[in-house]
């Protein structure tokens, strides 16, 4: 079935298309490369995984609360809107929240899936190509772990229109770099805070594996965007920089104020307006949009984009003090807790595999 058939907006046309307009970039050097990156790559290659089988597809989302999120976290929670639900509505509402949240994370991969492709083709770099060439297959079996999720949810939603406008300037943009700007460190930083939030709140084990098995590689990807701008925009000229820097600036102060689930709302038969701005004024909803930008800050910092202009932004946001954040800490652990629930998984399999031994033993089928 296609995912298509559940979306709970109307007339979506079957793909988008973006012009593009830049130069391919054939490396001929053949050299070793970068340790940092080339390590990076063979790490890419050694952590390729299997969303058929690395995941526990036989758990099941809950009927009432899909992934078992607290219902605190939502943002229409503390509103006479929620308090006037009744217990099938409040239901409903939880699944189309929750399946517009994966929806756009699964149509995020899409977009990285496009970048990391168009990275192949334009970065100099032959070492930068070859982990590219990595974090499009990562981002292909992102794709089918979040499409089979939302298919168990029955209801789905395309991009929304802040997500599309960035990916769009990301795609059209003919530099490379702004292409890893826009991806690598906005759009995927702000993922990694979003995958974790439902990684380390959830409820439900399956959605714990999917999003902790993907931030395993999502963390590799921002890590590749460190080592390669970090290398490249020393040698910008000042009015290059502060043209990246405004964009920077405007992306993420795009996302965090304009990322709202309105389709949802309007599906729902809910006053979008007013669950916009409700959603705002949460507490909770604050709190989370500071929390996005944990793992973008530091790798801007580190990057060099760090201007006054832009601390002075994120001192706004309130969240510069994100820039002391160590990101291989972090990375180390999505790496340990996607080991963790690898362990869940595997002892499930194993007790499983005795059951069924034990019941053969004792001359019991499995049926009876």
């Amino acid at each position: 079935m296609s995912l298509r058939d559940l979306y709970a907006v109307p007339d979506i046309d079957p793909c988008w298309t973006v012009p593009q307009n830049f130069d391919t970039t054939f490396n001929w050097e053949y050299d070793d490369g970068r340790k940092p990156m080339m390590h990076l790559y063979q790490k890419g290659k050694d952590m390729q995984w299997n969303a058929l089988s690395r995941v526990n597809w036989d758990e099941e989302l809950d009927p009432e609360n899909p992934m078992e999120l607290p219902d605190e976290m939502g943002a229409l929670y503390y509103t006479p809107i929620w308090a006037k639900m009744n217990d099938k509505e409040k239901i409903n509402a939880r699944r189309h929240l929750q399946a517009w949240n994966i929806s756009q994370f699964l149509q995020g991969e899409q977009a990285a899936l496009i970048c990391a492709s168009k990275t192949v083709q334009q970065v100099p770099y032959l070492d930068a190509k070859f982990y590219a060439a990595t974090q499009v297959m990562d981002e292909a079996r992102h794709i089918e772990a979040y499409q089979k999720l939302l298919n168990k949810f029955g209801v789905a939603y395309p991009m929304t229109p802040p997500l599309q406008t960035l990916v769009d300037q990301a795609l059209r943009d003919s530099r490379w770099d702004m292409t890893y700007l826009a991806m690598q460190v906005v759009i995927e930083g702000l993922a990694l805070a979003a995958f974790a939030n439902i990684r380390d709140t959830a409820k439900n084990s399956l959605a714990q594996q999917v999003n902790a098995f993907v931030m395993e590689d999502e963390s590799r990807h921002v890590a590749f965007g460190r080592i390669t701008l970090k290398d490249y925009y020393p040698h910008l000229t000042q009015a290059e920089r502060d043209e990246r820097e405004d964009f920077l600036i405007e992306a993420c102060y795009h996302m965090r104020d304009r990322f709202d689930a309105r389709e949802a709302y309007q599906a729902l038969g809910l006053p979008v307006e007013e669950c916009a701005a409700a959603a705002q004024e949460c507490g909770y909803m604050k709190m989370y949009r500071t929390a996005l930008f944990q793992r973008i800050v530091p790798i801007v910092r580190d990057i060099g984009l760090w201007s006054e202009k832009v601390q002075n932004a994120y001192a706004d946001m309130g969240v510069l003090d994100f820039a002391k954040m160590d990101y291989r800490t972090l990375m180390a652990g999505d790496q340990k807790r996607a080991e963790e629930l690898d362990e869940i998984n595997r002892r499930k399999r194993q007790e499983y595999v005795e059951g069924v031994a034990a019941l053969g033993a004792s001359g019991v089928s499995e049926a009876q």
